[in-house]
This record gives structure tokens, C-alpha cells and sequence, in this order.
């Protein structure tokens, strides 16, 4: 505890020095200057706060409020996207954020909120995004970057969905979170009404239209805003707004149904992105930070 105070006490202190400094200087680039420095000593701060944890790159100027996150085709590659009100597009990007491709697809995006990837390279886009619990056309969207023009779409309802929208208490049906398995897309729900429990649902890999089965309820403190699932299908992270949960097992039932080891992300901003990355995770915020987080031995 004194180490961290300590540390906060210093990057405090050279911020403080930073802004007079930025203050002295009469150049046209003093407000970026400022702006850097800033961030710069935030992101000491928080990495030192947060063990495991810093941040390498920056999707600011590229992608615009990045809500979902995976692995792309090349190591250290991903692929990203907005979410509401932005273009429905596909941003591949390296580790420090630099754009490196953008898939635009012929489908709307309505409210984008995540995007999962199969054993084949086919990627799924959730257009999921249910604030208030009124959506009758939740739709996946199912491409493959070798073909992007060719997009299947898998339509769902939940099965037990039965007024649109539920009452307060009842409204557990908005999907920022999601994962491919053995032919299913697994959902999370984001429990708007108790922040409490996250539903999961399965659905078909397959173009159609389908239901959704409800499969497990999970006790989360909070809100869940994207899940991913190891390659070797022994661990689970659901990412939160600034915590995340590590689950292990043999099985991904196992893992629904085990007790988390909750991490702490304070100060890292609005994570709504996550993905597995050899020995760690990589993670992304609204605000276009990327992170990577190295994982435990006992994580």
C-alpha cells in the first residue's frame, strides 16, 4: 500500500511539473505536448497500480469507440469495431493500434457490440446491442476476410423473451459479449436490471433463424462487455468495465459453473474488448486504448 501511494504521490508531483512546464512553453503543439505527457505519466500510474497490466498502443485516430476484439490471420493482429452510430466496418490492427486493413460489410450496424472467430477464420459480427430490451431483429453476422462480400446472417430470439420490453427488474436481454465453441455462439447477457447475473445463451454457428437457449446464469457484480475463451479451451475471461473475471476448467460447462478470480482494472477506462494472446490478454477500450495483461501463474 505505502509503494503504491508512493507511486501515485510521484507521478502526481511530475504531472504537476509537466503542466508548468507545458504552461512555459508558447509553441503551436502546446496543447499536444501537455496532452502526452499527461497520458503518458496516467498510464505509468496505472501500470504501476496494476500488476500485469500496461498499455501498449493506441487506436485513437483509427477506430472510433472499439467494442469488440480477436485474434486476426497474422500473430499480433486484430481485428476490431464500433459500436452504435458508427460505419459497419471490420479495423485490423497491430499491438500498438496502427490500421492496418478495414473490411466494410454490405450489412447495417445497427448496434455492434462484439465479434467472436471459429477454428476456420470465419468471424462473427454480434449485432447485439439491446439497451432496452425492445429488439426483435438480433442478428450475427458470419464472413470469412477471405471473402467479406459473402455474409451469412444468423437471426435469434431468446427463448425466454416474452415482452419487449420485460419489466425493470427483468431486463437481461442486451448482449455486449460473446464467444464461438464446438458449432454455437455463446452470449453474454449484460444484466441492465440487477447487475448481478450475466445469462448465456447458445445459438447456431449457421445462417438462418434460430433460438437462443438459455444454457447457464452467472453471478457477476457487475456488467459483462466481452468474453473470450483460450485456444486450448481451459480458460475464460469476461471482461467488465474495469475488472475482469479468470475462470479455468476442462470444459467450458465446467467453466460457467466455477468461482472466478475477479482482477481489478481500475483507472484503464471503458474495457469493452478482449482476447487471448499466448500467455497473456489483450485488451481494448472505448476510448482506444490496447493493454496487455500478462497472466499469472495461478491466473
Amino acid at each position: 500500500m505505502r509503494i503504491f501511494f508512493a507511486l501515485a504521490t510521484l507521478a502526481s508531483a511530475l504531472l504537476s511539473t509537466s503542466c508548468s512546464q507545458a504552461q512555459n512553453d508558447k509553441g503551436p503543439d502546446k496543447g499536444d505536448k501537455k496532452k502526452s505527457k499527461k497520458e503518458s505519466l496516467e498510464n505509468k500510474l496505472i501500470g504501476a497500480s496494476i500488476p500485469g497490466l500496461k498499455r501498449v498502443g493506441s487506436l485513437a485516430g483509427s477506430v472510433s469507440e472499439s467494442s469488440g476484439l480477436i485474434n486476426a490471420e497474422q500473430p499480433g493482429t486484430f481485428y476490431t469495431h464500433g459500436d452504435a452510430g458508427n460505419q459497419p466496418v471490420l479495423y485490423k490492427v497491430d499491438l500498438k493500434g496502427k490500421l492496418l486493413n478495414e473490411i466494410k460489410l454490405s450489412v447495417p450496424n445497427k448496434d455492434w457490440e462484439s465479434v467472436a472467430k471459429d477454428n476456420s477464420g470465419n468471424i462473427y459480427v454480434c449485432d447485439t446491442g439491446n439497451n432496452d430490451n425492445t429488439r426483435r431483429d438480433l442478428v450475427i453476422y458470419r464472413l470469412n476476410p477471405a471473402n467479406p462480400q459473402q455474409v451469412g446472417s444468423i437471426h435469434f430470439a431468446y427463448a425466454d423473451q416474452k415482452e419487449f420490453p420485460p419489466s425493470k427488474k427483468d431486463r437481461n436481454f442486451d448482449c455486449e459479449a460473446s464467444l464461438w465453441h464446438d458449432g454455437k455462439i455463446y452470449l453474454f447477457t449484460k444484466d441492465r436490471a440487477q447487475q448481478r447475473t450475466s445469462n448465456v445463451y447458445a445459438v447456431s454457428d449457421q445462417p438462418g433463424r434460430h433460438t437462443a437457449q438459455l444454457v447457464a446464469s452467472m453471478s457477476i457484480p457487475g456488467e459483462v462487455t466481452d468474453a473470450n475463451l483460450s485456444p486450448d479451451g481451459h480458460s475464460l475471461v469476461l471482461l467488465g468495465r474495469e475488472e475482469m473475471f479468470l475462470y479455468k476448467g476442462n470444459s467450458l460447462e465446467a467453466m460457467l459453473k466455477s468461482t472466478p478470480n475477479r482482477v481489478a482494472l481500475p483507472g484503464a477506462g471503458q474495457t469493452e474488448g478482449v482476447v487471448f494472446y499466448g500467455n497473456s490478454l489483450i485488451i481494448s477500450t472505448e476510448q482506444g486504448a490496447l493493454y496487455q495483461y500478462t497472466l499469472q501463474p495461478n491466473q
